[in-house]
């Protein structure tokens, strides 16, 4: 496959007839516009059956922060649309065979700790009461999105007391006073 046959492809089974395959192919920014629609267009979809060659099929782009970006759209776009932590595990397992042919170690880690803050996050919104142990574990990003997000006292309490940043524990303090009846 080429980067032109690639392109075309993903852009011909999205749907998306608007972009110019050539001006892709010569421009990542582009491309990387091109590959977010595309992913925009299967998350949105019901089946997922399609999900491991679409990620196969970028991350054969020659610029891997390029693909890696588009990767991490999917996740993020599956993870806030399954219905909890099982489905996104079992969905993401079938990716991570893809996700391992990145070259850049960092990139691949990059997408892991990813799927593995929004399975945390999926267990939280699914009940369980987080560990300062784990919490620990899970990326700054998501701990501030869950100070940002979370309904649970508990939850905030927790990040008002071990958030890695400050800014996180004074979102989560700030919240959970603001909760108190």
């Amino acid at each position: 496959m080429t980067l032109h046959s690639d392109v075309a492809e993903l852009l011909a089974g999205a749907g998306i007839l608007d972009v110019d395959v050539d001006d892709a192919v010569a421009d990542e920014h582009v491309r990387s516009s091109a590959y977010r629609r595309v992913v925009s267009v299967t998350a949105s979809s019901r089946s997922r059956d399609r999900d491991r060659a679409l990620v196969a099929t970028i991350l054969r782009d020659p610029i891997e922060m390029v693909s890696k970006g588009a990767v991490v759209a999917l996740v993020d776009r599956i993870a806030m649309k399954v219905t909890g932590p099982a489905e996104f595990r079992q969905w993401s397992a079938e990716l991570l065979p893809e996700i391992d042919q990145l070259k850049t170690e960092g990139n691949r880690e990059f997408i892991r700790r990813r799927i593995h803050d929004w399975l945390f996050h999926l267990s939280i919104k699914d009940g369980h009461m987080p560990t300062p142990a784990e919490l620990a574990k899970v990326t700054d990003w998501m701990q501030r999105r869950l100070a940002e997000e979370s309904t649970s006292p508990a939850v905030l309490a927790l990040l008002a007391e071990s958030g890695n940043t400050k800014k996180t524990r004074n979102i989560a303090k700030n919240r959970a006073g603001s909760r108190k009846p």
